[in-house]
């Protein structure tokens, strides 16, 4: 069996881990940091996680270049906006699938095989309510703190509360014709589960709509292989434009 890597860079081998000095300590520490800046807010260049860390260019490469040869970081060409000027195109940094899964996965296999279960016993509207019941939690507990500010705040607000739970999500303006705002998680606690139980992110979008008081659509996920769960988020007056459908 192949050992896998923590954030840190050590084997996750089930040996007792060796302690380090102070000055290893710091160095793996440091590094860790940059993975979950990576996670949260990638893909992001050098020079930007130098400037949020306060590390020189030659501090940032070296951990730049340490989790690139670990797995847990690749390098990309942005994607250029607008008119690309000449020169090289900027270079960005991602978090890998490997990477990913150093940030706590833990119980997947437990989790899967209990729902593989609750399916062949109770079938697949069992898994559907069970999903619906484990988002409820998340609803009920949003719901008072995004009531509590106007409707123009409540993505902004509903990407900080996120956040706060482990989903490292950020909110902007959607970048598709037709306006609204995008919510970006750049982390999911239950990804592999979801990879097999898609249920799961229904249930979160189904959740959103609600607290946000508008439709909403789920462009991507990171179950499904992309690097962010991204969902569209309707504009309001948009939304009371549209007719009602006809039954």
């Amino acid at each position: 069996m192949s050992s896998k890597r923590r954030v840190d860079g050590s084997a996750d081998s089930g040996a007792p881990r060796v302690p380090v000095g102070p000055e290893r300590g710091a160095e793996t520490g440091t590094r860790a940091r940059v993975a979950r800046l990576i996670l949260e807010h990638g893909p992001i260049t050098a020079s930007t996680l130098g400037e949020r860390l306060g590390l020189t260019p030659a501090a940032i490469r070296r951990h730049l270049d340490n989790l690139m040869d670990e797995g847990m970081v690749e390098a990309r060409d942005a994607r250029p906006h607008g008119r690309r000027g000449r020169g090289r195109p900027a270079r960005v940094f991602a978090i890998t699938e490997a990477g990913r899964d150093a940030f706590v996965h833990g119980y997947d296999d437990l989790a899967s095989s209990a729902l593989r279960f609750l399916a062949e016993k109770a079938g697949p509207e069992a898994v559907t309510e069970f999903a619906r019941l484990q988002v409820a939690d998340l609803e009920r507990r949003y719901r008072p703190l995004l009531e509590s500010v106007p409707p123009q705040q409540r993505v902004r607000l509903l990407a900080e509360a996120l956040s706060s739970d482990g989903y490292a999500a950020t909110a902007g303006e959607a970048p598709a014709p037709g306006g609204g705002e995008q919510l970006c998680q750049h982390h999911c606690p239950v990804a592999h589960v979801a990879a097999e139980f898609p249920e799961l992110c229904e249930a979160e979008v189904e959740a959103f709509a609600r607290l946000l008081g508008t439709p909403v659509r789920r462009l991507a996920t990171i179950a499904h292989g992309d690097g962010v769960c991204t969902t569209h988020v309707t504009p309001r007056d948009i939304a009371r434009e549209d007719p009602p459908e006809t039954p």
